[in-house]
């Protein structure tokens, strides 16, 4: 996993900058039911996502648990951004309408328990809103896929669609339509794949040795167009509902 206190003066250039987090933001906006009235975003990151997500009579809220993430989250949402675990929120039971986690559930072991967490914070009725599935998506079908595809493991991804669901399920909270946005910025080219491949970048799905590592490096070497990108990938954004309590 990377170190997010040091990745945090280059984390917004790298990953698609102001276009992917407009994409973002407008999906998030999308499955927010129109009464909402306050969201939480967990792992905010620099805040690039969660000042974008705009809307009359709506409160967004952010929380990460990296403070040289959480300094620039600070800059952009004034007086709306915590230091948290997004396993121990601190809030009461059901003290939001939504809460968002983009781009979170892939990077830790503990998925389960941040949507757990998510539920609890949540008033009946209140949505959480989760990327899901995101190295699947990164397999747009272009060459580079082609020779990657082979050495994905079937089961990779703590963020799989269908174990949030079962997670989800298991507190409270039932499925809902999604959308997709653009990850704008983010499609692949053949020299920087062959780079992130040797530098273990795909750890969370790549099935190999370092002998398959140089064979496909060398695979990837022989692609044309060494350095143009390939099609960006489209992120799944899934929606699931908390429940009214019963009686």
């Amino acid at each position: 996993m990377l170190d997010y206190e040091a990745e945090a003066a280059r984390y917004d250039e790298t990953r698609g900058g102001v276009p992917r987090a407009e994409a973002a933001a407008a999906a998030v906006l999308r499955l927010l039911p129109p009464g909402a009235r306050t969201l939480l975003d967990v792992a905010c990151g620099t805040g690039l996502v969660t000042e974008r997500i705009v809307r009359p009579g709506l409160t967004v809220y952010g929380a990460d648990a990296a403070h040289a993430m959480l300094r620039t989250a600070a800059a952009r949402l004034p007086g709306r951004a915590v230091r948290a675990d997004a396993r121990r929120l601190p809030l009461p039971d059901g003290a939001v309408d939504a809460v968002s986690a983009i781009w979170l559930l892939h990077l830790v072991p503990f998925a389960e328990e941040i949507v757990a967490e998510a539920a609890r914070v949540l008033r009946p009725g209140g949505v959480f809103v989760t990327t899901v599935g995101k190295d699947a998506c990164h397999d747009v079908g272009s060459d580079i896929d082609v020779l990657l595809r082979p050495h994905r493991a079937p089961d990779a991804g703590s963020d799989r669609a269908d174990r949030i669901t079962a997670y989800a399920a298991a507190h409270g909270l039932a499925p809902a339509s999604g959308t997709t946005f653009t990850g704008h910025g983010q499609g692949a080219t053949p020299r920087g794949t062959a780079g992130k491949l040797r530098r273990g970048h795909y750890a969370s799905w790549f099935r190999g040795t370092p002998v398959t590592v140089e064979n496909l490096s060398r695979s990837l070497a022989a692609l044309p167009d060494q350095d143009r990108p390939r099609p960006d990938p489209a992120y799944r954004l899934a929606r699931y509902v908390r429940a009214a309590p019963r009686g």
